[in-house]
């Protein structure tokens, strides 16, 4: 016997409706340089989109089509999170941190027909097609003109585009399985791999971001979308502000943590989300102005991409009030697999004990099933708090397979999707990621925690950014390697291996090698580019990677 209810599709269009009726009056703001913004209210944002929509149309994109952007995080480049998905095409966000190598072999995999970019991406583009780009027709430049360009292919004028379509022009119903965008991971090991997100994907994702406790994205939110729009639709961020009609704030191209700084005491921003990195950036800003500043507004600052250290949660906390909490998810899982959320039945800890469950990945999220299972049998482990394995993770807004890739198989399995993360699950549901199985360090047969090690190095007073890799040992066939930026030069490994022993690690899994560098080599999307350091020693055997790391 079926249901008797109507079979409406799940749509991102379908926000539109709600948003222009409840929230027409709410704006997006773009920072555009110093002190200067672009404001426009959600009623034009929608006419904007259908526009892009028609223009769409016209340029001759239809269902199933491609479209790729390069662009940051600004007003144009959320339309098109719409106006392209409305008339059944597919988004493509293609990473600006990416090699041009990778942008080009993304860009072909998606076969994208035309490209959507920033001004300062058109060289790119050009050097791009100097490559070959097959697929690619025309490109589209995000500005009120077309610059002097070197590019061979037809080139539109965004605004001249939208200037003359239709903004009465309505996006039809179709599938709700129909494909919205594309989105490939960020290349940790080998070619990027390709994530094909469904419209029902990403309505079900963002309604279950709404309607987290902790996040509070309500109307009455300022919110600062920090996070790449490039990378992972923005965290789903952009469609749930616009689902809930709180205020969304865009950084504009090529934001720097002042800058971030300057926008919530202009703002009033009051949640914002971004890499741990930014997170401690804003606290090294705020501590090497030289005036004080005012981030009292901000009371929500989610920090994701891997795990934000006590000491940042701690200063955020004290200085402003400001609860950090975190989030634990993939590009193929549209993103996110878990979000913190304290239980009542356990609000009543010291605070040891909630700084302890804050820096845990949180609670699988609504929709979601997550299994953790023995790496050799595959069977499934108990939630003890204690059994270590890698992670499952199922849910309808879970890549069942990577677009046109072999590698499908080693991740999709029985209808599961293998995470490539090692952890452990508490019986409260609390899941607590001890590393990427590739970081794993085993070290004379015994399994070490990098993430672990590193909380801890964060700790000391004297650490800005820490990060630690297995390196290969002829006695131990790995031992951990830490690389440390100092925030005052007096450090010393002694002092941090004194720290590690007193933060209750046996002597064992203490890194024989501290690197202190100026800098902590980062990946496109933010986070510490173990590869990368791993490859460097490799390569370069250790005495030679000091110098080319920087180490002092």
């Amino acid at each position: 016997m079926r249901g008797l209810m109507f079979d409406s599709q799940l749509l991102l269009h379908s926000f539109l409706w709600r948003t222009e009726r409840l929230f027409a009056d709410k704006q997006i703001v773009t920072r555009l340089g110093p002190g200067e913004y672009h404001r426009y209210t959600y009623r034009d944002f929608g006419k904007r989109a259908r526009r892009l929509g028609d223009a769409m149309r016209t340029l001759g994109i239809g269902p199933g089509d491609r479209v790729g952007t390069l662009a940051w995080n600004h007003y144009r480049h959320l339309e098109t999170y719409f106006g392209v998905p409305g008339i059944q095409a597919v988004l493509h966000t293609i990473n600006l941190r990416l090699s041009p190598a990778q942008q080009k072999f993304t860009i072909d995999k998606a076969e994208d027909r035309l490209l959507l970019v920033d001004v300062d991406q058109l060289d790119l583009v050009a050097d791009l097609l100097d490559l070959g780009l097959p697929t690619v027709e025309a490109v589209v430049v995000l500005a009120d003109s077309v610059p002097e360009h070197r590019l061979p292919l037809p080139v539109h004028c965004y605004e001249e585009l939208l200037a003359a379509a239709d903004e009465d022009a309505q996006f039809e119903e179709f599938d709700e399985h129909s494909a919205s965008a594309m989105c490939f991971t960020s290349a940790t090991t080998g070619d990027p791999k390709g994530v094909v997100y469904s419209h029902r994907a990403m309505v079900l994702q963002a309604m279950c971001l709404a309607m987290h406790d902790k996040l509070n994205m309500s109307e009455s939110q300022v919110w600062l979308e920090v996070a790449p729009m490039f990378h992972c639709n923005g965290w789903n961020i952009p469609h749930t502000a616009l689902l809930q009609g709180a205020t969304l704030v865009l950084p504009g191209a090529h934001p720097s943590p002042a800058d971030y700084v300057d926008i919530i005491e202009d703002l009033g921003v009051t949640g914002m989300n971004a890499a741990v990195t930014i997170g401690t950036m804003i606290r090294d800003a705020v501590r090497a102005s030289d005036r004080p500043r005012d981030l009292s507004t901000l009371s929500t600052l989610w920090l994701g991409g891997q795990a934000p250290s006590k000491a940042v949660m701690k200063w955020f906390r004290d200085e402003y009030d400001c609860e950090v909490m975190q989030g634990y998810g993939m590009t193929e899982n549209s993103p996110q697999i878990c979000f913190f959320a304290l239980k009542s039945t356990l609000a009543d800890g010291d605070d040891d004990e909630i700084y302890a469950l804050r820096q845990t990945q949180g609670l699988p999220i609504p929709l979601l099933q997550i299994k953790v299972c023995d790496q050799e049998t595959r069977e499934e482990l108990p939630w003890d708090g204690q059994s270590i394995g890698d992670f499952f993770v199922r849910s309808p807004f879970t890549a069942s397979e990577y677009y046109k890739d072999e590698r499908t198989k080693d991740s999709m399995i029985d209808g599961w999707l293998r995470t490539g993360d090692v952890g452990c699950i508490d019986p409260e549901g609390y899941v607590l990621l001890k590393d990427r199985s590739k970081d794993l360090i085993k070290s004379g047969g015994e399994w070490i925690s990098t993430i672990d090690l590193e909380n801890s190095l964060m700790l000391h007073p004297k650490v800005a950014e820490a990060t630690v890799v297995g390196i290969e040992d002829e006695k131990w066939l790995e031992r951990p390697l830490a690389c440390v930026v100092p925030s005052d030069p007096s450090l010393t490994a002694d002092e941090l291996r004194d720290h590690l022993l007193a933060e209750g690690f046996i002597k064992f899994w203490i890194p024989d090698t501290f690197l202190f560098v100026p800098e902590v080599p980062k990946t496109s999307v933010g986070k510490y580019d173990k590869k990368a350091i791993r490859g460097v020693v490799a390569d370069e055997g250790l005495e030679r990677a000091k110098a080319a790391l920087g180490a002092g």
